[in-house]
């Protein structure tokens, strides 16, 4: 006969496809309906501890925080634009010599260092003015209201 292997053509597959999943919908008009996750009752759940300090307080903190991080970012990105906006539409001002053979731009690219340094440290001096004399002021208010809570 033949030295090749005989292969069944006819031959079912050595694993069973998963049974299909029951259909979201009812399939019988008698069938009972399940409640839809959206349909149930949402619960509210009580906070574990309670609400430390004002929220006057907490919202004086976020938009002194914003504050704070708008001003070091548009100290950033201003300079960076600023130096875009000049190498695209001021291109002979860019290569205007400033000394020993110093270009413009070449003198405005070396500023991005010192100035995203002058960025971290507006950032830093609004965070000791600003933030941390709120945030310290928070801590305060909720270690005393724990306090209060732990003698009662």
């Amino acid at each position: 006969m033949s030295d090749l292997p005989h292969h069944s053509f006819h031959a079912r597959p050595t694993h069973q496809p998963a049974p299909p999943s029951p259909p979201a919908y009812p399939t019988y008009p008698w069938q009972p309906q399940q409640p839809h996750a959206a349909e149930k009752a949402p619960t509210r759940r009580l906070p574990r501890h309670p609400s430390l300090g004002n929220h006057s307080d907490l919202r004086f903190l976020r938009s002194a925080y914003r504050w704070q991080r708008r001003v070091a970012t548009l100290t950033a990105l201003g300079y960076f634009v600023l130096f875009l906006i000049l190498s695209a539409f001021a291109p002979s001002l860019m290569t205007d010599t400033v000394s020993g053979g110093l270009s413009t731009g070449l003198l405005l690219g070396l500023c991005q260092l010192p100035v995203a340094w002058l960025a971290l440290a507006l950032y830093e001096h609004t965070a000791r003015r600003r933030v941390d004399p709120l945030a310290d002021r928070l801590r305060r208010q909720a270690r005393h209201e724990a306090l209060r809570e732990a003698a009662r």
